[in-house]
């Protein structure tokens, strides 16, 4: 089968140093980027970002690159041609509030805070105006932080982790990014319900990304394309991905790792 729709994270991934989508990972221009979406463009395929960054951020990416959907707030929902499909699973999202209201009122982000001080914090100011997911930075084990609030009677909810970030941590060598959300609420969730409202098997699907939430899409598509500086800057991305036989590592990095899966696939 043909390529139909590529997924596509946006940090680390299809964006360079700064937020760039004309720059690599160093900040040197860049038009790789660019070229891979150009490749889509003119086979008729679909791109869509899967990025856990908040609607309104995730909408003005989506409309640069000329796409109509997006998948935002690491999964929790997505939007097709201005229609929002929320993918909450089980959550009782009380009439008039957020998600992200309704976890502040019962005091989750205080609890996780005051229970890691030290190796977690708000992932200022990108926690600012969010409706789905609470966001922070730091280093923490997801399994632990997931225990502690299911001990706590918030069991529907989790802690993801969103993968490594550049910016520094005290005492941290490697800061990440992770989102307080709904217990459902997965990339990979999202990937499979675009893919079905779209009417896309599998096959004709491929998917990038470069941290181990991006990875948990792999069973989604066809084929998942780890970008090279992923594993590079997470070890626990290349352990896992031994549980992922359609998973596979670029030569290059970010942007240029985008272009080479996109290509690559094309080609195939």
């Amino acid at each position: 089968m043909s390529l139909r729709c590529v997924y596509t994270d946006l940090d680390g991934t299809l964006l360079g140093a700064g937020a760039s989508l004309f720059a690599d990972e160093e900040g040197n221009f860049s038009l790789s980027q660019a070229r891979g979406l150009e490749a889509c463009s003119r086979a008729g395929v679909e791109v869509v970002i899967m990025s856990g960054r908040r609607r309104a951020q995730v909408h003005e990416d989506a409309r640069i690159i000329g796409q109509s959907s997006f998948i935002f707030d690491a999964g929790a929902a997505f939007s097709i041609d201005q229609e929002t499909t929320l993918l909450l699973g089980d959550f009782e999202l009380e009439p008039g509030q957020t998600p992200v209201q309704q976890m502040s009122e019962r005091g989750v982000p205080e609890l996780l805070l005051e229970t890691f001080d030290g190796h977690l914090e708000f992932h200022d100011p990108w926690h600012l105006d969010r409706e789905m997911s609470h966001l922070f930075r730091g280093e923490v084990d997801p399994a632990e932080a997931n225990a502690l609030l299911k001990e706590n009677g918030h069991g529907d909810l989790r802690l993801l982790d969103n993968g490594a970030i550049h910016r520094r941590m005290e005492g941290i060598e490697q800061a990440h990014c992770y989102h307080l959300v709904p217990k459902a609420v997965s990339k990979a969730n999202a990937v499979a319900a675009h893919s079905r409202a779209r009417g896309y098997a599998p096959e004709e699907t491929i998917a990038v990304g470069d941290s181990l939430e991006d990875l948990e899409v792999a069973p989604a598509v066809g084929t998942f394309f780890v970008v090279a500086n992923g594993p590079e800057k997470d070890p626990g991305v290349k352990e896992a991905m031994s549980r992922y036989p359609n998973a596979k590592v670029t030569e290059a990095r970010n942007g240029a790792g985008f272009y080479e899966a996109v290509v690559t696939s094309l080609m195939a």
